[in-house]
């Protein structure tokens, strides 16, 4: 990653996690990358901010008191992060899937990380729950993710054994569209050819190589491919009742519905989230500690106390 890349990365972090505008002074003392004469910060933050808005990142200016002449602040809102990539097709979709998990990896690096505790050493508190879905996750290496691309570019039909939800080896044949990343897991997108329809399948659930089969350019790719809808629907809805402990746990709150109901201990709140990739709804939960009970499903329950009591044998 470019040193301007990087603090890219650390300003758009910075101004995300903030709970009040931050000013560029602070912005000067605290991220990374901004070094020079006083003109030359300057310069680089004005070209910082315009290649974000460029990016479709909306920058909001403010003051700490509307009534005072303070010093012009800065931060970004979480519902205005978002990028308008407009219409694009299945290549550029491979692209922007590795772009994102290069930004994934790096979203909250040491230097990242830095930003936020020297904004925090001079008293600006940040909520890094609000970059929940920036946090690191262990991702692995799969060696299958650079055939996967390979049969993508050259649109060869991939075979390979996919492990079921129940672990039962399966024989699928795949003309593939797309690689996308999720919470963490690569999966790959495009049409089963015995079943005849689109299908999904995550790497690491691949048992062995995948492999080439036949001549490249033996199909096309449709234009208008849309990996997200797909995805959505290649998993059931499901659902669970929680218990959130009171102020905690905002992007679990924002979606869950409130159950009107005197069960609930003392600064706690009951209440039903749907959810559809479980392993990430798992990991979510976990991320949260303590401060989100489990009661139903019972396998849902049974499964984080299982991991929590394997995490206790295996780190004290």
């Amino acid at each position: 990653m470019s040193r301007k890349t990087e603090r890219l990365v650390n300003l758009t972090i910075a101004l995300l996690a903030t709970k009040r505008y931050i000013t560029k002074s602070e912005i000067f003392r605290t991220v990374d990358g901004y070094e020079g004469s006083d003109e030359s910060k300057e310069r680089m933050f004005e070209r910082d901010k315009d290649d974000l808005r460029n990016l479709g990142i909306e920058i909001e200016v403010g003051s700490f008191d509307p009534l005072f002449e303070d010093e012009s602040g800065y931060r970004i809102k979480p519902e205005n992060y978002q990028f308008q990539l407009g219409e694009v097709n299945a290549q550029e979709i491979t692209l922007l899937s590795l772009a994102a998990e290069a930004w994934r990896g790096e979203s909250m690096g040491p230097a990242a990380l830095s930003a936020l505790n020297k904004l925090h050493a001079i008293g600006i508190e940040s909520d890094t729950e609000l970059l929940l879905d920036l946090a690191p996750a262990i991702i692995t290496q799969d060696e299958n993710l650079a055939v996967a691309i390979s049969a993508i570019t050259s649109k060869t039909v991939l075979s390979f054994t996919y492990l079921s939800e129940n672990l039962q080896p399966q024989s699928r044949v795949l003309e593939p569209y797309a690689v996308t990343s999720r919470y963490g897991h690569w999966y790959i997108f495009g049409e089963d050819l015995d079943r005849k329809a689109p299908r999904i399948f995550r790497l690491d659930r691949i048992s062995g190589e995948l492999k080439l089969q036949g001549r490249s350019g033996a199909f096309e790719i449709p234009a208008d491919i849309d990996v997200n809808s797909a995805f959505a629907k290649s998993l059931d809805l499901l659902s669970a009742r929680i218990f959130l402990r009171e102020g905690r746990c905002l992007n679990l709150r924002n979606r869950a519905l409130p159950i009107s109901s005197e069960s609930a201990p003392v600064g706690w709140q009951e209440c039903t989230i749907d959810y559809r990739d479980r392993e990430r709804f798992v990991e979510e939960i976990l991320w949260y500690g303590d401060d989100v009970i489990v009661a139903e499903p019972k396998d849902l329950r049974d499964e984080i106390r299982d991991i929590l009591k394997s995490g206790v044998v295996k780190y004290g």
